[in-house]
C-alpha cells in the first residue's frame, strides 16, 4: 500500500500535504476559514462549529497555549462549551512551545486529548483562496495513512448533537429568560447572569409550554448547521409568538426566528467567520411600544462584531412587521431583524463576543429593557 502523506484533500480534488499534529485520525467534515488573529480556544470550544474542518487564516497558532478550564455559576468560564466542537484543524504554523501566565498545555497536548486531528505546515492563505472563489466544500484531513470517504455534515441535525439533554436552570435573579440550546456559546448565558437574570436552558426541542414552566421572554441561541433542519425549535418560537413574550435570537437564532415569522434562509458561498466583521445599524432600536428603555444607538453606526455562521436570512423574503435591523458593511447580507411595534428581536453576529470585540453589547441591555 502507498503512503499516504497527511494532507487536506477538497471535494475539487485539490490536495495540500502538511505535518499531522494533536491526534492522530482522518476526519471528513465541511471545511470553514476563519480570520480571526487571537481567541482560538473559544473558537474550538464554539458548538456552531460541530461537524467543521476549521482552517485559520492568521499564520501563528498555539504560541499561548491552552489554559485550565475554570468553572463559574456551573458554566466553563474560559471557554465556550465544555470541549472541542471542531471536527479537525488546519494552520500555517504551529507553535510547539507556548508562553503564558494561564497556560497548562500546548494546543497539541488539547487536540491529542479530545481526538481532534491537525494539520501544520498549510499554505491556508491558498486554501482559503480556494474556499472564497469555488465557496466552502466539504473535505477530509488524512493521517496515519488512512483514507477516509468525503461527509457533508449539513445533512444532519447537527443542533441534536450540541443541545443539552434535560434543562439545566443557572440562577442569578427574579427576571427568567428561558434559552433554547441550539449549541450555545457559555458567553451568551454569562451576559444574562452578569446582568442579574435567571436562565432556564432547554434542549432544542424541549416543548416549554406544556410543562408549566415560568418565564419572562425567550432567547434562541446560536449553533450549527442548516437551521431548516431545526423544525421543533421552530415550532416553538411560533408558540411564544403567540404568548407575546420578548424574543431575541442570536446568530442561529436570527435565522430560526425568520423562518418562523415566514422568511427564508439560503447557505452563504464561504459564510463570516471571524472577529472583525463590520455590522451597520439600519434600523432604530427604539421603535418597540411595549416601554422598553434600552440604549439608543445611531442609525448609520458600524459595529465590529464577532461572527460564525453559514447561513443567512433574504431580506425580501420578511413578512409585514418586520424590518432589517442591522446589515454587514463587507457583503450587504442581513445582520438582524426586529418587529417595528413588539419586543421581537435577533442578531446574525454574537453580541457576546468570546473571543472578539465588545461593541454590541448593548444589544443584551436593549432585549432586557423590555423583560419585567
Amino acid at each position: 500500500m502507498a503512503q499516504i502523506h497527511p494532507r487536506l484533500v477538497l471535494k475539487d480534488g485539490s490536495a495540500f500535504e502538511g505535518t499531522s499534529f494533536g491526534f492522530k485520525g482522518s476526519v471528513a467534515g465541511e471545511v470553514v476559514f476563519n480570520t480571526g488573529m487571537v481567541g482560538y480556544p473559544e473558537s474550538l470550544t464554539d458548538p456552531s462549529y460541530q461537524g467543521q474542518i476549521l482552517v485559520l487564516t492568521y499564520p501563528l497558532i498555539g504560541n499561548y497555549g491552552v489554559p485550565a478550564p475554570k468553572t463559574q455559576s456551573g458554566l466553563v468560564a474560559n471557554f465556550e462549551s465544555e470541549r472541542i466542537q471542531i471536527a479537525g484543524l488546519v494552520i500555517a504554523d504551529y507553535s510547539t512551545e507556548y508562553s503564558h501566565w494561564s497556560a497548562v498545555k500546548s494546543l497539541g497536548a488539547w487536540l491529542k486529548e479530545e481526538k481532534i486531528p491537525g494539520l501544520a505546515g498549510i499554505d491556508c492563505r491558498a486554501v482559503t483562496k480556494r474556499l472564497r472563489e469555488k465557496g466552502v466544500m466539504v473535505g477530509k484531513i488524512i493521517t496515519n495513512n488512512k483514507d477516509i470517504p468525503l461527509f457533508d455534515p449539513n445533512r444532519e441535525n447537527l443542533v441534536e448533537r450540541v443541545s443539552v439533554k434535560e434543562p439545566v436552570v443557572y440562577k442569578s435573579g427574579k427576571r427568567r429568560v428561558a434559552l433554547l440550546d441550539c449549541g450555545v456559546k457559555h458567553g451568551i448565558i454569562r451576559n444574562f447572569l452578569d446582568r442579574g437574570v435567571t436562565v432556564v436552558r432547554f434542549p432544542w426541542d424541549y416543548p416549554i409550554f406544556d410543562n408549566g414552566d415560568s418565564f419572562d421572554a425567550l432567547v434562541i441561541s446560536n449553533g450549527p448547521g442548516d437551521p431548516k433542519m431545526v423544525d421543533r425549535t421552530i415550532r416553538t418560537i411560533k408558540d411564544a409568538l403567540q404568548y407575546s413574550l420578548p424574543i431575541l435570537g442570536i446568530c442561529l437564532g436570527n435565522q430560526l426566528l425568520a423562518l418562523a415569522v415566514g422568511a427564508e434562509t439560503y447557505k452563504l458561498k464561504y459564510g463570516h467567520r471571524s472577529q472583525n466583521q463590520p455590522a451597520v445599524l439600519v434600523a432604530g432600536t427604539t421603535g418597540a411600544t411595549t416601554g422598553g428603555s434600552g440604549p439608543t444607538e445611531a442609525v448609520g453606526r458600524c459595529y465590529i462584531t464577532a461572527q460564525n455562521h453559514g447561513y443567512a436570512v433574504s431580506d425580501e423574503s420578511l413578512p409585514e412587521g418586520y424590518q432589517v435591523w442591522f446589515r454587514n458593511a463587507n457583503d450587504g447580507t442581513n445582520e438582524g431583524i426586529r418587529h417595528r411595534k413588539r419586543p421581537v428581536m435577533s442578531v446574525q453576529f454574537h453580541p457576546e463576543v468570546s473571543p472578539g470585540p465588545m461593541d454590541t453589547g448593548f444589544i443584551f441591555d436593549e432585549f432586557l429593557s423590555y423583560v419585567r
